[in-house]
């Protein structure tokens, strides 16, 4: 339903300063760090200062390196920086936010039902409450729809736009920026389409909210490692 953020300067000879590069919202060099460190952003973020539209381009021109099946390139990248649009975004996303337990708390796996929805966390109900501060969001579509019933040809659908927005993501963060993978937005995919001119046969994927990070620190997230999540040779056989 949600969710992802970072920063960090890979400049040896910035002068130091007791300000954490991150905090200051910084660009990154080291591949690692980007990778380790990038996942969503809800606070800390400056809504005054404005995001370059020639640094987001950048990004995106790095995020279409990405994997497409076909080599068909039937992503989209639709950059909202004008506040009308966004105004229209942040209400249909708050719509959705509010509609979330409804849809989706008898769909969830037993373990997870307990567990809080975005719409019960004070940082998530931030984030949409100032949506329409970010000095940009970028919604990443692709032209087409995915098959319904065919496993396979959804795959390789959403297999060829996600990989994009990922290295969108990835590339925010390596520019300084922090950002958000949602995809609440999706729940309103016709208001959304109706509002922003797009057409019937573009799918909308993820929704990134982006900004310069104010003070925000980002470090890796406690994860299970490599050897609790990979198999070998067969399914739940170790590597020894």
């Amino acid at each position: 339903m949600t969710s992802n953020s970072n920063q960090d300067d890979g400049n040896a000879s910035a002068p130091k300063s007791s300000t954490p590069p991150e905090a200051a919202g910084t660009a990154i060099n080291d591949f690692f760090e980007v990778v380790e460190t990038t996942r969503s952003v809800r606070k800390r973020l400056d809504y005054d200062r404005p995001v370059p539209p020639e640094l987001i381009e950048r990004c995106i021109d790095a995020a279409v390196q990405a994997p497409t099946g076909l080599n068909r390139e039937a992503w989209r990248f639709l950059v909202l920086t004008d506040p009308e649009p966004k105004a229209q975004v942040a209400e249909l996303y708050r719509a959705s936010m509010e509609g979330l337990q409804e849809r989706v708390r008898d769909r969830l796996p037993p373990e997870l039902r307990d567990q809080p929805l975005p719409g019960d966390k004070p940082t998530y109900v931030g984030l949409a409450e100032n949506m329409h501060r970010m000095p940009a969001l970028i919604l990443v579509c692709s032209e087409g729809r995915a098959t319904s019933e065919d496993a396979a040809m959804q795959v390789a659908f959403y297999g060829s736009v996600l990989p994009a927005a990922w290295s969108l993501m990835l590339s925010l963060r390596a520019s300084g920026l922090g950002t958000t993978w949602t995809t609440l937005l999706v729940a309103e995919e016709a208001r959304v389409a109706a509002a922003l001119g797009i057409p019937e046969n573009v799918t909308q994927t993820i929704l990134l909210p982006v900004a310069y990070t104010k003070g925000a620190v980002l470090r890796r997230a406690k994860r299970k490692g490599a050897a609790d999540v990979t198999y070998w040779n067969r399914w739940a056989q170790s590597r020894e």
